[in-house]
């Protein structure tokens, strides 16, 4: 046996592999980039109610994203984008994105917002949306499509020109839309939903001359009566719509939302009870006010009420239709930034939280330092 021989065709194939390494790099290195950006943030946040009970504490958290991207011979470009949770242990997000130059933009992947993103709470608000005032639980314009965050192709159309104003389309489809963040392998499945089917969302933006508005539609199948107790089950719908309008440093924004998660209630609906999205039977509907001020190119303020009012659409023992159930919340909110260096701050007022009528009045503050890098 020649041993000799055999050493040399391993040192063959080890440079063999070396330059097969080394060209796939090139090549790589060639096709596009990648980067890294992180964040981090300091909160005090303290929160309190009519009885008297209160809670305060300090956090921290830090958030890494990942993005690359390249762009073809024929002006096609393509990104990838994924970011960490705050613990650093698991992803917040991952998408895959292409964007062509004259046919729009294709998104694939999971929690990336598709199209709801850009439609649910959309007034001016120099913080939070009022949704993250944890006494009423969330908002109900917050919750509007979705179930389309995850296992998702989303669509963006180029930006058309409507008499000197600029118009764009958004549109996405779930095969099956249970939320359920969908990091499946390559041909795998997810796991079998028994109450939900596919889903389908599409959305319209108008802007120009300061004004913007958007109209906003999704759709989800109800497949079994599983999450109901009636023996019917509708098909589930959420809608939205918006006005913004920017002159000088001021903006306002009004903006009106509605879902029916097709559930249905065979009993009435207790008003001193605390509602849940769609497993309480009933319809949410949310109208959003909010003005935002710079006061300079640091520093900013805005001023958001927010109405929710729950119709249980159903009746109580006597016959009578159970009463609205309205839940709002005030908000005011301030911003200064310094270079990478950010402050925000939010206090919030809220009444009737989770739609329970007999709740406590909740009150919360937050201060934050923000450090981007």
């Amino acid at each position: 046996m020649n041993i000799n021989k055999g050493v040399i065709m391993n040192n063959f194939k080890k440079i063999g592999l070396t330059a097969l390494a080394g060209s796939l790099v090139a090549v790589s290195a060639q096709a596009g980039e990648m980067s890294v950006s992180a964040g981090a943030n300091l909160t005090y946040k303290s929160g309190s109610v009519v009885s008297g009970n209160s809670s305060k504490g300090i956090g921290s958290d830090m958030d890494v994203a990942f993005s690359g991207g390249g762009e073809l011979d024929n002006g096609v470009t393509f990104s990838v984008n994924t970011a960490t949770n705050d613990g650093n242990d698991g992803l917040t997000s991952s998408y895959i994105t292409i964007s062509t130059p004259s046919f729009g933009t294709f998104t694939v992947g999971h929690s990336f917002g598709s199209g709801s993103g850009k439609y649910d709470e959309e007034v001016p608000q120099v913080y939070e949306q009022v949704s993250d005032a944890h006494h009423t639980t969330t908002a109900s314009a917050n919750k509007i499509g979705d179930f389309m965050d995850n296992n998702v192709i989303a669509y963006t159309s180029p930006t058309f020109d409507l008499g000197g104003a600029s118009i764009s389309f958004d549109a996405a489809y779930s095969p099956q839309a249970d939320d359920a963040e969908k990091r499946i392998g390559d041909g795998g499945n997810p796991a079998h939903s028994s109450t939900v089917g596919s889903a389908q969302e599409l959305g319209v933006t108008v802007s120009g001359g300061g004004f913007k508005a958007g109209v906003y539609g999704a759709e989800r199948e109800r497949v079994n009566t599983a999450v109901a107790t009636d023996d019917a089950v509708r098909d589930e719908f959420n809608g939205a719509w918006y006005a913004k309008y920017s002159f000088g440093p001021v903006s306002i924004g009004y903006s009106e939302t509605y879902l029916d998660s097709g559930v249905s209630e065979t009993d009435s609906v207790a008003t001193n009870a605390d509602k849940t999205y769609r497993t309480s039977g009933g319809i949410f509907e949310n109208t959003q006010m909010s003005i935002a001020f710079n006061v300079n190119e640091n520093f900013s303020i805005s001023y958001t009420d927010s109405e929710d009012v729950y119709d249980a659409q159903s009746m109580n023992k006597s016959g009578t239709e159970t009463a609205d159930v309205t839940s709002d919340i005030e908000a005011i909110q301030i911003a200064y930034s310094m270079g990478g260096m950010s402050i925000k701050a939010y206090q919030m007022e809220a009444t009737n939280g989770a739609f329970n009528a007999t709740s406590d009045k909740g009150k919360e503050t937050e201060i934050a330092l923000g450090l981007a890098f």
